[in-house]
Order: structure tokens, then sequence, then C-alpha cells
């Protein structure tokens, strides 16, 4: 699978990901260091990747869209590790079937995943 990691989220995410197979890039070494998230996820989108991200802002772009891609990974309840967002993309990329990933909202804290399918409902 192919993933843009957010500036919220550990650019360490990377090697982890691109070691266990997957194609990763970090927003800050594409030159999208302080770009909206609308441009970060036209990227995702243009190069079908999933975003990774602690940015809550991805949902209600999602929302107001009506797409179903990209799929996005949303780390909520609180500050991270390296390690602890790891074991959590781990958790989701054991959990979640690729062709739902691609086309869901994966919110993971330390406790559970919940999927939501896209497109979601407009507000």
């Amino acid at each position: 699978m192919k993933f843009l990691i957010d500036m919220p989220a550990s650019p360490e995410l990377v090697p982890w990901l691109q070691e266990k197979g997957h194609e990763a890039i970090h927003a800050k070494d594409v030159n999208l260091a302080t770009a909206t998230d609308s441009t970060i996820m036209a990227q995702a989108v243009d190069e079908e990747r999933i975003v990774i991200t602690a940015d809550l802002d991805f949902g209600t772009l999602l929302a107001r869209s009506g797409n179903d891609t990209p799929g996005v990974i949303l780390f909520r309840g609180g500050n991270y590790s390296e390690a602890e967002m790891q074991d959590l993309v781990a958790r989701v990329l054991q959990t979640v079937r690729p062709d739902v990933l691609k086309h869901s909202i994966a919110v993971v804290d330390k406790r559970r995943i919940r999927i939501t399918r896209l497109p979601l409902k407009k507000p």
C-alpha cells in the first residue's frame, strides 16, 4: 500500500512502513509541510495514498467532498510516541483489509479501531 504521512504523525513511520514493504512519504519530504489539509488530501487522491494523521479536519473535508478516497488512518486520544504510532498502524494493517482501508477512515486509539466507510454523509 501507499501512504502519505501528515505533519502531526512521526516521520519515523516512513522507514518503518518501507521495511514492511509499503511505499510511504512524509509531508515534509515532499514540500507539503505547510500545505493545507485540502492540498494534502488532493495529493493523496492523485497518488492513491492513504493519509496517516492526527488532524481531525480530514474527516470534515471528506464529508464535505463526498469522495470515497483517500483512506485515512486517524490517531485519536492523545499524543503518541513513535513506537506507539507504529503499534497502532500495525494493528490497523493487521485488522483492516487493504481494499477497505483505501475507502475508509480508520480512527485508532490505544483501545480500539473504528472503521467508517467512505463516502461520508455531508454535514
